[in-house]
């Protein structure tokens, strides 16, 4: 019998002080910036061809101050016009390292807390949201400043991401953007991506030594964007 209750000490004990260490530090403010290549928020809008419900979304990317790729946030906001239902959701697609279990909490310039749960993760980030916000919220949204996004990271460490919220409100309230507009933007970012990308793979070229170890690099950056 005495295997059977080792492991939940063992579990336990590292727990406690990463917890403790994670609210001795305080948390961790990290300013975030407009994606340099979206002049904006960009509102999309369709129709869910299934139920019949008008989709609209209000979207954006941040990145670091050295341009890279941080989180991005979306705006829902569903309507059925046959069933008089609407519904918003807030979208967020965060970085990978995160603690899952504890979920996520945002505010708007210090205001009402709201949770959120995280969904899923792929290679590029986790997707985490909170479902029936309110009119009231969406209402910080439009006049607020900052949106501050929380979690915890894999110490426990609460890390908060200020978001500007400057447009929002304007591209919310405004008419969808163009399709071939759209397609445009998207493309712009696509090739910021792939010429970061490319930077980065000259820059650790250039910081390896002129041995074997970079020359399997270039091969394997050129595939990326194809």
């Amino acid at each position: 019998a005495a295997p059977t209750p080792a492991p939940a000490p063992a579990q336990a004990q590292p727990a406690a002080p990463a917890q403790q260490q994670g609210q001795a530090a305080g948390p961790q403010l990290i300013n975030v910036k407009s994606e340099p290549s979206q002049a904006d928020w960009t509102k999309v809008c369709g129709k869910d061809q299934g139920s019949g419900t008008d989709v609209c979304y209000t979207t954006r990317d941040f990145v670091s101050d050295n341009g890279q790729p941080v989180l991005a946030v979306a705006v829902y906001d569903m309507k059925n016009a046959a069933t008089k239902q609407e519904v918003k959701v807030v979208r967020f697609l965060l970085p990978l390292g995160l603690m899952l279990a504890p979920g996520m909490r945002f505010d708007v310039d210090g205001k009402e807390v709201t949770g959120g749960k995280f969904a899923v993760c792929f290679p590029n980030g986790c997707f985490a949201e909170a479902g029936g916000v309110s009119n009231e919220l969406m209402t910080g949204f439009k006049k607020g400043t900052t949106l501050n996004v929380r979690v915890q990271n894999q110490t426990q460490r609460e890390v908060v991401f200020a978001v500007p919220l400057t447009g929002f409100g304007k591209a919310f309230d405004g008419p969808a953007i163009d399709p071939k507009v759209l397609e445009e933007q998207q493309k712009k970012l696509q090739a910021e991506m792939e010429k970061r990308s490319e930077d980065m793979r000259k820059k650790l070229e250039q910081q390896g030594s002129a041995g074997a170890a970079p020359a399997p690099a270039a091969p394997a950056a050129s595939a990326a964007p194809k």
